[in-house]
């Protein structure tokens, strides 16, 4: 088994290369990668045209990296906090994160910016206290006797999530048209206001969260066997909450800042990497940012393609795979919950 895992990460990464020059050269306008050897110089082909060059590197390229970031992130945001509740339901999205970023970063989007501080730094601040907030809101409703309950910590995140969507109609409602087309990019989420000033902001935000969750990977394993066993080996339960809690906030709201509410990716994809790399979290953090880049720069491609030169929200893509399969986890739980 052991010669699997590190293949199959590897695997995972070529999987990534293969998407992203998949993104990169198709679109309404299909790039030719012969072309673009031919502008580097690489090759004797005739190089893209101006106008082929300008849409690879100032639309596309900006648009893939992103997608890889923010997919990579969340994927790994939901097997961590899968781990750290030790409940396959638990995702960003479920418990509210995602939610409680989109409210804050909405709220300051109807509000008015501040004028002190550029955009794209204002939105990831207010995103990034919207979900801390959410987050702490919910382990405080579901803490009974100083410990965690895992069924009152994803109702609460329900509770959370229907107040935040609440309050996302309400400031919808008193919009001005203006800011209500702003708002409609985050209700759905999309990868259509990338560029490389936003990856400027939010990249290190993402890349911080992408490199720290991995480095918890062995107090999550202990944690697997129990909080009370987990202490018995060493692992200060409360500071590891504190910190996966950290740097999971810290990504996803960086990613709801510049995509909107994109569900579901942290949900399905540790599920899928179990069934192929087991539980061990040193393979199933990295795995999972690796496949969640992947699918989620998929589907954007899906998104821009399928019905070009309309562009189809992502989140309703992501949506439409992760319900059902949410649904599927829920059924399995009832079935399981039966036969014991």
């Amino acid at each position: 088994m052991f010669p699997r895992r590190p293949l199959g990460l590897a695997v995972l990464a070529s999987l990534v290369v293969i998407i992203a020059l998949a993104a990169l050269a198709t679109g309404p306008v299909s790039l030719s990668w012969r072309a673009l050897a031919g502008s580097l110089g690489l090759s004797a082909h005739p190089p893209l045209q101006p106008y082929e060059w300008s849409l690879l590197t100032q639309i596309r390229a900006p648009r893939v990296v992103l997608g890889l970031l923010v997919g990579a992130v969340l994927a790994q945001a939901g097997a961590a906090m899968q781990g750290l509740f030790r409940n396959p339901l638990a995702d960003p999205g479920v418990v509210g994160v995602s939610s409680g970023a989109a409210l804050a970063a909405v709220a300051v989007i109807v509000v008015g910016l501040p004028q002190a501080l550029p955009p794209m730094l204002v939105l990831p601040l207010a995103s990034f206290a919207g979900g801390w907030l959410a987050t702490l809101l919910v382990m405080r409703l579901a803490r009974v006797d100083g410990a965690l309950r895992m069924a009152t910590l994803l109702l609460a995140g329900l509770a959370i999530n229907a107040i935040a969507s609440a309050g996302i109609g309400f400031l919808a409602h008193t919009a001005d048209d203006t800011a209500l087309r702003t708002l409609t990019f985050w209700l759905f989420g999309s990868l259509g206001r990338s560029g490389w000033t936003e990856l400027l902001w939010v990249a290190p935000l993402l890349l911080l969260s992408l490199v720290m969750l991995p480095s918890q990977a062995g107090a999550l394993n202990a944690l697997l066997l129990g909080e009370s066993e987990a202490g018995h080996l060493g692992v200060n339960v409360e500071r590891l909450k504190r910190r996966v809690t950290l740097w999971v906030v810290l990504g996803v709201a960086a990613s709801v800042a510049v995509t909107g509410i994109i569900g579901f990716v942290g949900l399905i994809v540790p599920h899928l990497l179990r069934l192929v790399l087991g539980p061990d979290h040193r393979l199933l953090l990295p795995g999972s940012a690796l496949l969640g880049a992947a699918l989620l720069t998929a589907g954007d491609l899906l998104a821009r393609t399928l019905m070009a030169p309309a562009e189809l929200p992502i989140g309703v893509l992501t949506a439409l795979v992760g319900g059902p399969f949410f649904l599927l986890l829920l059924a399995r739980g009832r079935d399981r919950a039966a036969l014991a």
